[in-house]
């Protein structure tokens, strides 16, 4: 690999030689990370390095591979306790320039089959895909060990509460079932 470089700015497209590899590194400093932690709700963001290359594919599409790794501290959502995460995670996206020149209507949207192909622009924003790569996978719902557990139960005075048991409609069809099949077994 050649020289790693801050890339704080866009990267403009035209100036990628295609037939070259771009290796990267983001470091944020404190204020930058302080500045990320605000934006995403955390109560800290340690630490946050994004590393990788942009690698030139087909006539003039780029393939980005990169690891994220951060440790972001967030509060648990039963307890408000600080819960601390390690994000250690592969990430790749495909840009390619000739993506859907149109744009479908809003009913007509759908899931693509490669969620990491996307369109290639005049600028590609290392730092942009590292913020969206640290939104994927920051947990949505962190929470400590000790937390209680999510399952609430209640019913009035002298009655049993509801279990998952109890609300699961085919659970009887299926026990019926085995009595009808045991009583044709012992007719035969």
């Amino acid at each position: 690999m050649t020289d790693k470089t801050d890339f704080r700015g866009p990267l403009r497209v035209a100036d990628l030689k295609s037939s070259r590899e771009v290796p990267f590194e983001i470091v944020p400093g404190p204020d930058d990370l302080k500045e990320i932690a605000d934006r995403f709700e955390l109560l800290s963001l340690r630490k946050l390095r994004f590393t990788g290359a942009l690698h030139p594919a087909a006539a003039s599409d780029w393939r980005i591979e990169a690891h994220l790794g951060a440790t972001v501290v967030q509060p648990c959502v039963a307890t408000l306790d600080p819960v601390t995460t390690r994000i250690d995670e592969d990430v790749a996206w495909s840009l390619v320039r000739d993506w859907q020149s149109e744009a479908p209507d809003a009913d007509d949207i759908e899931m693509p089959e490669d969620e990491t192909r996307q369109p290639l622009e005049d600028e590609i924003d290392l730092w942009a895909m590292m913020e969206e790569a640290l939104a994927l996978f920051v947990p949505a719902y962190p929470r400590t060990a000790e937390a209680p557990s999510d399952t609430a139960r209640a019913a009035p005075p002298g009655v049993a509460p509801i279990r998952d048991e109890d609300v699961k409609p085919f659970a009887g069809l299926a026990a019926l079932k085995k009595r009808l099949e045991g009583d044709a077994t012992d007719n035969d």
